[in-house]
């Protein structure tokens, strides 16, 4: 029998109502496996007006029930990793380990969730004027959306509804319906918890319920992390209806290698960083930039360890790369590789042809290497979200920087050197978001902010850390006076209060 993933409202499993329903395959069999509920307008509306209900109450909570109530959802997250990790690797189709490494990278914002006391610590100025003082404080704004990808099914959302709910927000996600279930797992840890009913609600579906949360006058901020195209999308329209949005875009990550650079350790950075979790991650190394005369070199190292990695059911504990998200995917993926020769690049290792034994069915695609890629070509000009690995050469360190800067994309980007004045004049000069010095993936930690520049990032908040803090309230300013009980009513004075 078909599971069926149904919606989260109120603290409890909402079933679909509007009758259409959408695939859940597994991707390493190409079987579907589940089918997940797609929300109406009217079920959206639902969602958050239950959401709206909920705020009245949990807006006015105070900070030691919110942050108790996320402790406990920290113990319990922790205690389920296993079980979070299974359900994505059924449905995303990575291995385990690198689902595990998710819901690490997750559990880093509850962490900073439980400790939002600290960032919302007000400021106070005494004595401004004559018995007058000044305070600032930060409010939480209301009912707040989340839209995440398929990629990282329980970190993503857990970068944005920790911090919105622990600043006295009321959320509603709405996750990727190619592999739902894991926020369904988490809606039922964060009730289990005690979280009030409404504080968190999941509904699920297609551009239909997308498009209600931008345009729903209740709904005062969206959260969204996709691809560059659908994140211009979510920021014109939600901000054409007056909402506070982020939208953290597409990302062709450069690596820059100089001459200098421990050669072995920067391929077996270029190796797991492009290779990772099947290259669908939006901070994947995608494009080396090789300087000077190392290109040969690097190219080969990193095609002798790209060969040895082992594809296979993300179930399988010997695998280390699992099968891509969907058929419709991984054929996008490998037209980028069959069609490189013809664009002036040098095809080193072919993926496209993969399977794996008794699994013919599943999403396969092996690792693709290309060098001397043209940056005319689209394998280098597209983000790929997949197993494939651009090599650009250039003659210096100034060309490189260069070359990363002229493209449209500024997510994130590593250098690799040896040498300290190059990799500060490199932190400086290129145009990202994230830097990386020797490391390859600089996804900052909870308490540092995550976002690019450019085609990256839509909106004027990055995700998590101090941004996410602000994102999710609103500042307010109050000027106080109160008079001396020695003086005598002083009578109306419709002038500026006087500063001596």
């Amino acid at each position: 029998m078909t599971k069926i993933v149904n919606h989260w409202i109120g603290g409890k499993t909402v079933e679909g109502a509007s009758g259409t329903y959408g695939p859940v395959t597994d991707p390493a069999t190409g079987a579907v496996t589940t089918k997940v509920a797609f929300a109406s307008v009217e079920e959206v509306d639902a969602a958050v007006a239950t959401a709206k209900d909920a705020f009245a109450t949990w807006g006015q909570s105070s900070l030691a029930q919110r942050t108790s109530i996320l402790f406990t959802f920290r113990a319990l997250l922790d205690a389920n990793r296993d079980a979070i990790a299974e359900l994505i690797t059924a449905e995303h189709g990575k291995v385990h380990s690198d689902a595990l490494g998710e819901v690490a990278r997750g559990l880093e914002i509850v962490d900073l969730a439980c400790g939002i006391n600290v960032q919302l610590k007000g400021e106070l100025s005494m004595q401004v004027a004559s018995r007058v003082d000044v305070s600032s404080i930060r409010q939480p704004l209301g009912v707040v959306a989340g839209i995440t990808p398929f990629n990282f099914p329980a970190m993503v959302p857990m970068w944005m509804f920790p911090i919105a709910i622990a600043t006295g927000n009321t959320f509603v996600l709405k996750p990727s319906e190619k592999d739902p279930s894991a926020s369904i797992k988490i809606a039922e840890l964060l009730s289990e918890a005690g979280l009030p009913d409404g504080v968190f609600n999941v509904v699920h579906g297609d551009k239909v319920a997308v498009d209600r949360l931008l345009e729903h006058p209740d709904v005062k901020a969206v959260s969204f992390v996709g691809s560059t195209p659908i994140a211009r999308y979510i920021h014109t329209t939600a901000s054409a209806n007056g909402k506070r949005v982020q939208a953290l875009g597409g990302a062709k990550n450069h690596m820059l290698v100089l001459p200098d650079a421990d050669l072995d350790a920067a391929a077996d950075a270029a190796v797991s960083a492009a290779y990772g979790s099947a290259g669908e991650r939006c901070m994947a190394i995608s494009a080396v930039v090789a300087v000077g005369a190392i290109g040969d070199t690097l190219v080969e190292k990193i095609r002798e360890r790209a060969e040895k990695i082992k594809i296979g059911p993300g179930n399988d504990p010997t695998s280390e790369m699992g099968p891509l998200i969907t058929k419709v995917h991984r054929d996008k993926v490998a037209s980028y590789v069959t069609g490189a020769a013809a664009e002036g690049a040098e095809v080193v290792l072919d993926g496209t042809g993969y399977t794996v034994e008794g699994f013919e069915d599943g999403h396969w695609i092996g690792i693709s290497l290309l060098d001397k890629v043209p940056t005319t070509a689209k394998a280098y000009q597209d983000e790929i979200f997949g197993p494939v690995l651009s090599v650009l050469r250039v003659d210096t360190y100034e060309e490189g920087v260069a070359l990363i800067n002229a493209s449209p994309f500024g997510n994130g980007t590593a250098i690799f050197t040896r040498d300290g004045g190059a990799a500060r004049r490199f932190q400086l000069e290129v145009e990202a978001g994230m830097v990386g010095v020797n490391v390859p993936i600089p996804v900052p930690v909870g308490y540092h902010s995550f976002g690019g520049w450019k085609d990256s990032l839509f909106g004027d908040h990055h995700i998590y850390g101090n941004d996410g803090t602000h994102f999710y309230t609103r500042g307010k300013v109050v000027t106080t006076r109160w008079p001396d009980p020695a003086d005598a009513p002083a009578g109306v004075d419709l002038g500026f209060p006087r500063n001596h």
